[in-house]
């Protein structure tokens, strides 16, 4: 990966990890003001929206902070080993853990007269499409347990030749 790609990248990264600390410093914060004012009959529903909330920006977060690190791994060439696995096994868990809080989300706002039904049916397509983006990267978990096994095979071959030359 060049230089400049993974500059942009890292500062694409800092970017909106800034953007979500920000949100969870000052917008949330203003959301559960504004939540204050709900009729009656809703306000069982302000701790666990905000509580979800909190928690799918944390997901966002966590997902930012792996990428950045398996971008200074490929930056330095060590990306094709098994420390890049925990990252990765990291952002297929926060991916999983969007999609059950994005569940979650439909489930509380889904019985009354909250919000249309068919906004509960669009945050379940999320939740599903959210799962979809968990399994995209374990495939490419698998992916790179392929390139790390050609790795080090590759490396014993070297060896071995070094050895007979």
């Amino acid at each position: 990966m060049g230089r400049l790609t993974v500059l942009a990248l890292r500062a694409v990264l800092a970017a909106l990890l800034a953007g979500s600390v920000f949100v969870q410093a000052v917008m949330v914060p203003l959301l559960a003001a504004d939540l204050e004012g709900l009729d009656p009959e809703l306000a069982h529903l302000r701790a666990p929206f905000l509580v979800i909330t909190v928690l799918g920006i944390v997901t966002v977060q966590v997902v930012l902070v792996c990428v950045w690190r398996l971008v200074t791994m490929v930056r330095r060439g060590t990306v094709f080993s098994h420390a890049a696995f925990r990252h990765v096994h990291i952002v297929i868990g926060a991916f999983v853990a969007a999609a059950l809080l994005v569940f979650a989300l439909g489930v509380v706002l889904a019985p009354g007269e909250a919000v249309a039904p068919g906004v509960v049916l669009l945050l379940g397509g999320v939740s599903l499409a959210v799962f979809g983006v968990a399994l995209i990267v374990l495939v490419l978990r698998m992916l790179l347990a392929q390139a790390v096994a050609r790795d080090v095979e590759a490396a014993r071959m070297r060896a071995e030749l070094e050895e007979v030359i």
